[in-house]
């Protein structure tokens, strides 16, 4: 049963809706802002790589590094979020990471670009499981996969509107004697730290410390949440290091490796990809753009979808089939007019699979262990982030090949939508709690 049904009381609609209205905008341009932090260095590269000596293999190691510090990290900033407090940790990680991200202009070759990309990995460690541990906190089950499909849109929005942006700030080359590489770090790593500030007064850690739900509302979301928490979960509660070898933890992270994989190779190697098509670099930002804006919209309806469904499997499982086979596509793609179409296949693949694949591992975690439990899955999902960018490099630089170079993705989205088909194939629909709240 579905959120949207006329089972939703007013109570339970109003009070979703302002916690919807409070958090959401604030943590989706937070994610924005991340990525376009993590990723920017896509469109820097189209400058830096030649003015401070940088080779295809070395852009791809240091595009991959960050992966490092990030797994190094995850568990950790995940458990420290849930000792100090979401306001608090959010903001010290978006500090830190705006701080990073702006000392990239600094890069003066090689060594301190794989030095540089490390930190902001480490910097930025936590933030994304953390806030998908946050959301569970205020939403129940029944509204996740749209939920965190939301706050994911992120990820193709950075791509939407950062890429035309940063394509127009390499147009400042030059000015006061920067490059526009540098300018690119240097402007959008200022958001990051502003809404770090914002962060420590605008974030609640839990329900029952919201001033702005009245008592009724209150009392409902917190029961409701306990409730779901009787639930037996698949992963019990046990220690953080059998949370983190534990094998649906470890299959989860596998699954989540394909669809990580290629959203950070997109966003890492589409502007190198799409350049030689003759294109300025304001041209390969707007055109970079265009499977992003479409991915954003249809990650909205495929989670929005799999909520109203109940259904979880198939809609983590179909998007990674299709955007295995756009991969396989482009070798026969030589035009843009082909490759476009084709990364969007890609894109729409990548995020359409995130929202419930997030619910679905949520609901499998007990209260005790999703801290450790959605970190694991996250940092070890992303770690492929490292191997597949040095690979798209090193079979690059080898071959020539771009399409030949997403072949180890697709090699793994494939055993992953495999993985996912096989241990979830007795999961139940998700079912909504109704929950009676006296007068």
């Amino acid at each position: 049963m579905s959120a949207s049904t006329t089972g939703v009381t007013a109570l339970e609609s109003q009070t979703m809706s302002r916690v919807s209205w409070r958090l959401m905008p604030f943590l989706l341009a937070a994610y924005v802002i991340c990525y376009i932090d993590r990723v920017n260095v896509g469109f820097a590269s189209l400058q830096m790589n030649k003015a401070v000596g940088i080779d295809p293999k070395t852009y791809g190691l240091g595009a991959g590094i960050f992966f490092i510090g990030y797994f190094i990290l995850e568990v950790p900033s995940n458990l420290a979020l849930e000792r100090f407090g979401a306001s608090k940790w959010i903001a010290r990680i978006m500090l830190t990471w705006g701080l990073v991200s702006g000392a990239c202009a600094l890069i003066g070759g090689p060594n301190s670009f794989l030095i540089l990309r490390f930190l902001l990995g480490a910097a930025e460690a936590g933030f994304f499981p953390g806030v998908i541990l946050y959301l569970t906190y205020w939403f129940p089950a029944v509204y996740r996969a749209k939920i965190v499909g939301i706050f994911m849109v992120g990820i193709p929005l950075a791509g939407m509107i950062g890429s035309p942006i940063s394509g127009a700030i390499l147009g400042m080359d030059g000015v006061l004697g920067l490059g526009g590489w540098q300018w690119i770090f240097l402007l959008e790593a200022i958001p990051a730290v502003l809404l770090g500030v914002v962060a420590f007064v605008w974030l609640t850690d839990k329900p029952k410390d919201a001033r702005w739900l009245t008592s009724e509302q209150q009392a409902w979301l917190t029961a409701t949440l306990e409730t779901e928490r009787t639930r037996a979960p698949r992963i019990p509660h046990m220690s953080v290091w059998k949370v983190m070898t534990n094998k649906y933890v470890l299959i989860m992270a596998l699954v989540y490796a394909g669809a990580a994989g290629a959203s950070t190779s997109l966003a890492y190697w589409m502007p190198q990809l799409v350049k030689p098509f003759g294109l300025t670099n304001f041209e390969t930002g707007l055109v970079n753009a265009i499977p992003f804006a479409i991915a954003a919209v249809w990650m909205v309806l495929w989670g929005r979808n799999s909520d109203r469904t109940g259904e979880r499997v198939w809609h983590n499982a179909l998007p990674l089939a299709w955007m295995v086979v756009a991969m396989i596509l482009t070798f026969w793609s030589h035009s843009l007019w082909t490759i476009i179409p084709l990364l969007t296949l890609v894109a729409a693949g990548t995020y359409a699979s995130k929202g419930p694949f997030w619910a679905l591992s949520s609901e499998w975690l007990g209260a005790g262990t999703a801290a450790a439990g959605l970190a694991q899955i996250n940092a070890l999902g992303n770690l492929s982030g490292f191997f597949f960018n040095y690979l798209i490099g090193w079979i690059k630089d080898e071959t020539g090949s771009y399409a030949a170079a997403l072949m180890p993705i697709a090699i793994v989205a494939t055993i992953g939508t495999i993985c996912v088909l096989v241990i979830g194939r007795n999961q139940p629909r998700t079912r909504k709690v109704v929950v009676a709240v006296a007068e």
